[in-house]
């Protein structure tokens, strides 16, 4: 396909703000955030409905460029090669790429108004402990949950089976240094608002980093390990193969 016929789809696409996504060999000069040029290479491109603008390497999930919504975009033909230039008036950018071959071409009206749905985060984390305190330890019983503090909200607030007032920090991923000040600054807190001298302070994460675990029994700290649940998990990892039998 010549040039000027890649001119005219790509026109066309813009015009009925169709997806559209292609890959070719190009150069890129950039100016806005920072000044940038980018030499010959193979590169995908992705141009959305809302005239945001993608430009992939071959390797990598993150794009090498971009320009925001809001962008321009007009298409000329020098020397056999096709300039695709974008532009964004509010954000002060210009993006100018200069295709010399068009290795695939598509484009298509997509529709999505689905949300993402989160699972495994320190609040189903804090539910868990909370609807199930027994996976803290015996006795500990709830009594609140995102206490607000000068420094954030306490995932869980409660009492062991000795009536200690006890702050449960959760994190999803592997504790380190950082939580356990984190903790300590939230039990300092409660001890001065409540006016108590003695607050435990527990941490929960699936593992925790060495440096960290000592922090923490030097501060009289406790560790408990628990996993995040997985609300949509189709499958338990653990389940026997069937060629397993």
């Amino acid at each position: 396909m010549k040039t000027e016929e890649y001119q005219i789809l790509l026109n066309d696409a813009l015009a009925r703000n169709e997806t559209i996504v292609f890959s070719c060999k190009c150069r890129i000069r950039y100016s806005g955030r920072a000044e940038s040029f980018l030499d010959w290479g193979d590169r995908i491109i992705m141009i959305k409905n809302d005239s945001t603008l993608l430009v992939h390497q071959p390797t990598g999930n993150t794009p090498i460029n971009y320009m925001k919504t809001g962008s321009s975009y007009t298409l000329r033909c020098e020397h056999d090669q096709l300039i695709l230039k974008s532009q964004n008036i509010i954000q002060k950018e210009t993006m100018e790429i200069t295709i010399s071959k068009m290795h695939f071409f598509n484009s298509h009206k997509l529709e999505d108004g689905q949300v993402i749905r989160v699972s495994g985060t320190e609040e189903d984390m804090s539910n868990m402990i909370y609807n199930s305190p027994e996976m803290i330890e015996e006795g500990f019983k709830p009594v609140s949950q995102e206490e607000q503090t000068k420094y954030g909200f306490i995932d869980v607030l409660g009492v062991d089976k000795n009536g200690i007032l006890t702050v449960v920090e959760c994190k999803r991923y592997r504790a380190e240094l950082s939580a356990v000040t984190q903790l300590r600054r939230y039990v300092e807190k409660i001890m001065v608002s409540k006016g108590i001298t003695k607050v435990r302070g527990i941490l929960a994460a699936p593992k925790i980093t060495n440096n960290a675990e000592k922090m923490l029994k030097d501060w009289g700290f406790n560790f408990v390990s628990i996993k995040p649940p997985k609300y949509l998990e189709e499958y338990d990892k653990k389940q026997a193969r069937l060629d397993g039998f």
